[in-house]
């Protein structure tokens, strides 16, 4: 498939890499989210946003590596979560 049709594929105004770059915003945005509250479906939805947008050559490299990295994080929250108390989710009492 040749750019123009590519280019015809996409609606008005979007380009492949705004997409790419929406995505590493929403990876971080999960990720960080992810931290305090539904880390078991939030964390791997960051890594993998994170990654696509790796993939598809965003300009917010930045972003997408630590929206990547905080769904890691938010995966060795829930590890340690399930192993201290067998739960997943935050208890303070």
């Amino acid at each position: 498939m040749s750019t123009a049709d590519t280019a015809r594929t996409l609606p008005k105004g979007r380009t492949r890499r705004g997409d790419a770059n929406d995505m590493a915003v929403a990876s971080f945005v999960m990720g960080l989210v992810g931290l305090l509250v539904f880390n078991i479906v939030l964390g791997p939805c960051a890594v993998v946003l994170g990654a696509l947008a790796l993939s598809r050559d965003t300009t917010r490299r930045g972003r997408a590596l630590l929206g990547a990295a905080l769904g890691v994080a938010d995966l060795i929250v829930l590890a340690v979560l399930v192993t201290a108390n067998g739960t997943v989710s935050w208890s303070f009492a």
